[in-house]
């Protein structure tokens, strides 16, 4: 309510202020053009008209197809960068430590981009119009670097506008607004939902799901997680998100299992809330259920096949060196990944020819991805790398653990969990962040030595 009252408080004075500059109608030959109306918000000074300004040119590009919002946005990335002359003269003049030259010097490095984001953030809607910006600002940086500074403003502001202070952590249950509830069905993009059986079941007695929420865009959920309270830590994700499994009692669960966390929002990419919302959930849970004693996730392994396509075939089949010939005698495949492909996709019954074969084929696989595949000093697989960096453990690797379609495509079924200990997670956290340092279970480091001295051996 006090948002929506908010909101029509500055329509009212944007009004105001379009009636004390008299803005035209973009329809209007004499109408001031975008770049115009942009250069007349930086130098404003008065709040009614700054903000009636904002409004119109968010209003305007609201109005845009695809086409003239792509040229608006190259407008700001050309034509808002910092005078390099005025940032010669201050960076000369601060040769002493002197505060009022320093002050001079911050503001003239500072893109007008970054201040005129700022004042169009005042306009009503403001937040959510510049978080839909960036999303359609993101789909043009691989083909157009010369946005990447517009791109790095808007998460700069972005990530300052939605810092933790100013975020709200809710719980979502069947109670929560269907406008809402819609939203976790449009957005859950680890394990979608079919229909809304799906989405009751996730948030049955024994589950649980958290949201953080920011007062500029009180109806979206910026991030969400979804918990399953179980009897031990899973290994599957199908009774987990299975409409038609039964519930348990939640007072019985000793493991919390975080299966699903979601990024609503596309505009807010790069601007982290996971870490924050991990450990706060968790609290949440103890306290409510104080008889938890593992905090784990079922997280998937995106990145694993797409990974080993690119790896030279003698490393796989080193890595396989045993398992070679079985494996193309059963699938009748040459390729490797395509052998495992097929068995992967077929060999689903425990009781069929070759399961062992393409589980200890897999083993080997996962933990190799895991252990070794990186990006600088940090893990390869973007989603190891966030539970690595908040501090978490990796603990277990499960085979056909997720058979899905897409499952079977990104990593042959496999999921792994990583557990939080509370104990651990600063160590983990610096031992990873300085280091690159893996923290894993008793048995994974042992598997981890067996494979490097057999990786070392061939």
């Amino acid at each position: 309510m006090m948002s929506n009252w908010f909101e029509r408080f500055l329509d009212t004075v944007a009004d105001t202020g379009r009636e004390i500059i008299g803005l035209l109608d973009a329809s209007d030959d004499r109408a001031l053009s975008d770049g115009q109306l942009c250069r007349q918000l930086i130098a404003g000074h008065g709040e009614a008209t700054n903000i009636a300004l904002a409004r119109e040119i968010l209003q305007r590009w609201q109005l845009k197809n695809d086409q003239d919002k792509f040229h608006f946005l190259a407008m700001l990335a050309k034509e808002f960068d910092p005078n390099p002359e005025e940032v010669l003269q201050a960076a000369r003049v601060y040769s002493v430590d002197d505060y009022n030259s320093l002050q001079r010097l911050i503001e003239v490095i500072e893109p007008p981009r970054q201040e005129l984001l700022r004042r169009l953030n005042m306009a009503p809607s403001g937040t959510a119009i510049l978080v839909g910006m960036r999303a359609f600002l993101l789909q043009y940086l691989r083909q157009h670097k010369e946005l990447h500074k517009l791109d790095a403003d808007f998460q700069h502001l972005l990530s300052s506008w939605f810092n933790r202070g100013f975020l709200q952590l809710e719980r979502i249950d069947w109670d929560t607004p269907a406008s809402i509830l819609e939203k976790l069905i449009q957005y859950e993009a680890v394990h979608p939902m079919v229909d809304w059986d799906d989405l009751h079941r996730r948030l049955a007695e024994d589950r649980r799901c958290y949201a953080f929420f920011h007062p500029a865009l009180p109806k979206d959920p910026l991030i969400f997680i979804e918990i399953a309270l179980t009897a031990s830590m899973s290994s599957s994700i199908t009774p987990l998100i299975d409409p038609t499994i039964a519930e348990v009692d939640p007072l019985q669960a000793d493991t919390a299992i975080f299966y699903s966390i979601n990024n609503a929002l596309m505009g807010l990419r790069g601007v982290s809330f996971g870490n924050f919302l991990i450990k706060q959930v968790a609290a949440e849970l103890q306290k409510e259920f104080p008889k938890l004693r593992t905090f784990a996730t079922l997280s998937p392994i995106p990145m694993m096949r797409r990974c080993f396509e690119s790896k030279d075939l003698n490393v796989i089949e080193d890595l396989l060196r045993q398992y070679v010939e079985p494996l193309r005698k059963l699938s009748n495949k040459q390729d490797l990944l395509q052998a495992i492909d097929h068995l992967a996709g077929e060999n689903v019954d425990p009781d069929k020819e070759g399961r062992a074969l393409l589980e200890n084929c897999l083993q080997i696989l996962v933990l190799y991805y895991l252990t070794n595949a990186k990006l600088d000093r940090r893990a390869y697989d973007p989603v190891m790398h966030f539970h690595l960096s908040n501090g978490a453990r990796l603990e277990r690797i499960n085979l056909f653990a997720n058979m899905s379609e897409y499952g079977v495509k990104q990593s042959w079924g496999c999921m792994v969990n990583y557990c939080y200990e509370s104990a651990e997670i600063g160590a983990n956290h610096e031992a990873y962040a300085c280091d690159g340092h893996i923290r894993m279970s008793k048995e994974l480091e042992r598997q981890a030595r067996n494979l490097a001295i057999q990786t070392v051996a061939s």
